[in-house]
């Protein structure tokens, strides 16, 4: 898959949920739940112990129905083995050149961090227009976003840490391209209590909320009145 068709789909399907679990066993535990709960997304933390084969189980298990990435990757050589292993993206917490050049080279998307003006100026300077607001919450969480695109209305942001149910809709109308939402989806708590349920639950919550938001979106834009630029009406 390449590049353009791997953000089509985030764009479409606008959640990434970050998973991050202290064991495999916990992670693949939470992957079922998530894709039962209706999101086919997922980004496999390198924080997750044996992270590769995590994200090899989840290709094995579901195949191109799931869009499987990998996080926190901040060298050359975990971009490569996440490649290797099969993930379609990568997702840095920061700006890191090298993952950039070793996706570029794979044909494959990565995802920077940035929090800054400075950091996203530098992350466009290596030709990326999708980077990763993190920690957003600490930043002003949906008022950030709205501030960022003011300035930078050519770049897709994913606004990340912090983002939840409660404040996704906000994140959304603020111009957030797709939410990156961890803890708040991914409750690895509800998994070692044998309640994957709840991961289900909240992950058919997220995606209601984006599709009811993003139809709002479209009807408001389709009822707005055409403004004629030159000619005549101007």
């Amino acid at each position: 898959m390449d590049s353009y068709e791997v953000v089509r789909r985030i764009q479409d399907i606008g959640i990434i949920p970050v998973v991050r679990a202290s064991t495999p066993e916990e992670a693949c535990c939470a992957v079922d739940a998530i894709c039962e709960g209706c999101i086919p997304i997922l980004e496999i933390t390198m924080t997750v112990p044996n992270a590769t084969a995590v994200i090899r189980e989840v290709i094995r298990r579901f195949g191109d129905s799931v869009l499987c990435g990998a996080g926190t990757v901040v060298s050359a050589k975990q971009a490569e083995e996440c490649l290797d292993a099969g993930a379609e993206f990568l997702v840095s917490p920061g700006l890191s050149v090298p993952v950039l050049e070793v996706a570029r080279k794979r044909g494959k998307l990565a995802i920077p961090g940035a929090l800054t003006p400075t950091e996203i100026i530098a992350a466009s300077e290596h030709g990326v227009n999708l980077i990763k607001i993190f920690p957003c919450s600490s930043a002003g969480g949906p008022k950030h976003i709205s501030s960022l695109r003011a300035p930078f209305p050519q770049f897709n942001f994913i606004p990340t840490g912090g983002v939840n149910l409660s404040n996704a809709e906000e994140y959304l109308k603020a111009g957030s391209f797709a939410l990156g939402v961890g803890g708040d989806l991914v409750d690895v708590n509800a998994i070692r209590m044998g309640n994957p349920k709840k991961i289900i639950e909240a992950a058919k919550a997220l995606t209601a909320v984006v599709a009811k938001c993003r139809s709002g979106m479209a009807s408001r834009k389709a009822g707005e009145p055409v403004r004629q630029t030159n000619g005549a009406g101007s």
